[in-house]
């Protein structure tokens, strides 16, 4: 029993970055639910932002302070500009565009563009050194074959339709679009895509400042209260309406609630976790299998039509997504091969001196 249970702690090891981030698309793919929702009640996506992020800070907040008291790096200016930088790119920028456009266009339109963000993320991680690409290792060649196909994947999806699949006739949900909601097909795709850019910079960035900023949990606050007042700012420039920011006890503050709690708090620093663990690539590579859930979702709890291009490209997407994988698992015997190199290269030869010393007056 006792090698068993060895086996299966280390496989949980193995892959519980892989878990955690299966989980966290899965809790974003319910955010869409909820936020379909709540901008069909008549929500205002910008104050939605900025409620879920005040929420998300005060949710971390305790956590940051009790549990990383002694591991969290002394706090200086040119570490908190970084985090205002890491905040605007994350939270202001990218998600007043993502929700604005999601308001705009739809869900499933939404997600399948943001499936290119592991495709930007790479280049850019690459570029920076972030990312190790050996293309005559088979497991470098691996992660350009598995992105480019994921992007090929992604392409599928946007552009061929493919015949309809008849819709779930029992779908146990139904949300209708109300007069609060305006699309525009050529507002919603530009917002769309320059989210995407800003979000793709923003995972790189999270990388960058993980080395010089350790703690998580204070991180994953800081970015919550930064975002906020930024967003904040920016809604109070743009929208004259003060009875706007008025939360009723209603669909409206439960996405709120679910969207601060679960993802400003929980999978923000989820995502950190595993960037910190396996890099920024690792972690934009599992958005594609957020497409396929909330392709089912719309399936089967809102009754919406699903085309066989959707489906198609989403297993493109997959197996793309699975050859990535592959070939980053590589990436941990080359930094562990790599840590003995540089211990052999630094261990003391004080020994040696020492001995020859000694024997030196060892001789008569």
């Amino acid at each position: 029993m006792a090698p068993a249970a060895d086996k299966l702690r280390v496989n949980f090891r193995r892959f519980k970055p892989h878990l955690l981030m299966v989980l966290v698309q899965i809790g974003y793919t319910f955010l869409y639910l909820f936020t379909d929702a709540c901008f069909n009640h008549g929500m205002d996506p910008h104050i939605f932002v900025t409620y879920r992020h005040i929420l998300g800070g005060l949710v971390m907040l305790p956590f940051a302070y009790f549990l990383e008291r002694k591991v969290r790096p002394k706090l200086t200016l040119a570490l908190f500009l970084e985090m205002f930088l890491l905040s605007l790119l994350g939270v202001s920028l990218t998600l007043n565009m993502y929700f604005a456009s999601l308001k705009y266009t739809s869900s499933t339109f939404v997600t399948s563009i943001v499936n290119t963000i592991p495709s930007m993320t790479f280049v850019v991680a690459v570029a920076f050194r972030l990312e190790t690409v050996d293309i005559r290792n088979p497991r470098g060649m691996a992660k350009v074959l598995g992105t480019s196909i994921s992007l090929a994947g992604v392409l599928v999806a946007t552009l061929y339709k493919g015949p309809e699949v008849r819709s779930w006739k029992s779908a146990p949900i139904h949300i209708t679009r109300t007069k609060y909601v305006h699309e525009n097909w050529i507002k919603g795709p530009i917002l769309t895509v320059v989210s995407c850019l800003t979000w793709s910079s923003w995972f790189i960035m999270q990388g960058i400042t993980l080395k010089k900023y350790p703690a998580q949990l204070s991180l994953t606050a800081w970015i919550n209260f930064i975002g906020a007042a930024q967003s904040a700012v920016f809604t109070v420039i743009i929208l004259h309406k003060p009875a706007a920011w008025s939360i009723a006890f209603d669909i409206d503050l439960w996405s709120i609630v679910y969207a601060g709690v679960v993802c400003a708090g929980l999978a923000t620093v989820t995502q950190l976790w595993c960037i910190k663990q396996k890099g920024p690539v690792f972690v934009t590579m599992f958005n594609p299998l957020g497409t396929l859930f909330v392709g089912l979702q719309e399936y089967f709890l809102l009754g919406k039509r699903l085309h066989a291009g959707r489906i198609l490209g989403g297993s493109i997407v997959i197996l793309g997504l699975y050859v990535v994988l592959w070939g980053k698992e590589g990436d941990q015997y080359h930094f562990k091969s790599q840590e003995r190199a540089f211990s052999t290269d630094e261990e003391p030869k004080e020994p040696p001196k020492i001995q020859s010393e000694t024997s030196e007056r060892e001789v008569p």
